[in-house]
């Protein structure tokens, strides 16, 4: 009996032992699976796929725990992402390639929003009361901008479309945007680009709408970046995010209007819009195209913000796309 007794015990022995170095083993990797994906969002409209997700339980859905981080400015976002604080953000390509300039370190993987007829990012505004109506009419009237942004890249693309040249061009650097609107509506700058729905505020309040991005749609896009390192530890956990962020995107296509108090609960829309701002339709299972890609480093070497351009494939890519369904272009 004493023998069977030893037996056993070495048996149990045995098995603990073999438990506690499957636990060791596998720790890690559970450990990083039960971390959520922290994912910094400004309030702004291009956010409303995330908490329509979160309403609708699709990250719970996808298996992927997300902590939404949320800041008041690009700036606060940026510095984020540049001290390891968060894993993905909402951007833009030209904040996407300030990021690459010295190494990779970040991705793009989806678009979110892109300019439509009726649906614009940005617009270009001229002061309450002004005769300017058409974009040739600004030569030699300062614009409003924030420097080395979206906003001044959309902005520069609208004013070489109309045929204005350098030296024809004057803008003015407000990097804030309330700022920016305030000073618009008193009647202290001539011109600004604005993005909606503050833009649409601006109207409401008197500016006069000069042109806007819907006439250089290829250059305006909102998209999500993550930085490499998420994307080297956590791709699937990334891969599920951004199909429960694509399937909120498909639900507010479908009725937008269904999702309209969850907008109003979330997102900044001033008061004399409120009930006019309508919800703009969202990207689906797409990533900024190489051409895209080219011309913001166009624009960006021009600027002196970057000496080369940056490959395409090192700081944009399709992997965690969802797959299209069959039938469906």
């Amino acid at each position: 009996m004493r023998s069977i007794s030893r037996i056993t015990r070495r048996c149990l022995c045995l098995l603990l032992t073999c438990g506690i170095i499957g636990l060791l083993a596998s720790s890690p990797v559970s450990a990083a699976d039960r971390q959520p994906l922290k994912i910094a969002l400004l309030p702004i409209i291009d956010s409303l796929p995330y908490y329509v997700a979160a309403q609708q339980q699709y990250f719970q859905d996808a298996g992927v725990p997300v902590e939404v981080v949320r800041v008041a400015s690009a700036a606060a976002r940026d510095q984020l992402m540049q001290s390891g604080q968060i894993d993905g953000m909402l951007n833009e390509i030209i904040s996407s390639a300030n990021f690459n300039r010295h190494e990779a370190r970040v991705q793009i993987v989806s678009v979110v929003r892109a300019s439509r007829p009726g649906y614009p990012l940005f617009r270009l505004l001229a002061v309450p009361g002004s005769p300017h109506r058409r974009i040739e009419e600004l030569a030699g009237v300062p614009i409003g901008i924030s420097r080395h942004t979206i906003i001044e890249y959309v902005t520069d693309r609208l004013l070489q479309t109309a045929g204005l040249s350098g030296d024809q061009v004057r803008k003015q650097s407000i990097p804030s945007i309330p700022e920016r609107y305030q000073l618009l509506i008193q009647g202290r700058l001539d011109a600004a680009t604005l993005p909606d729905p503050l833009a649409m505020s601006a109207i409401a309040a008197g500016a006069v709408l000069v042109a806007d991005d819907t006439a250089v749609s290829d250059y305006s896009l909102s998209v999500l970046t993550f930085a490499i390192r998420a994307i080297k530890t956590k791709p699937e956990q990334i891969r599920g995010f951004v199909s429960a962020w694509h399937r909120a995107a498909a639900a507010i296509n479908a009725a937008p209007q269904s999702q309209r108090p969850l907008m109003l609960e979330k997102i900044r829309i001033p008061p004399n819009v409120r009930d006019s701002f309508r919800i703009p339709p969202f990207a689906r299972n797409r990533v900024p195209t190489e051409a895209q890609w080219q011309d913001a480093m166009a624009w960006m070497q021009s600027r002196q913000l970057l000496a080369a351009p940056l490959p395409y494939g090192g700081s944009v890519t399709d992997r965690f796309l969802p797959p299209t369904p069959p039938g469906r272009p």
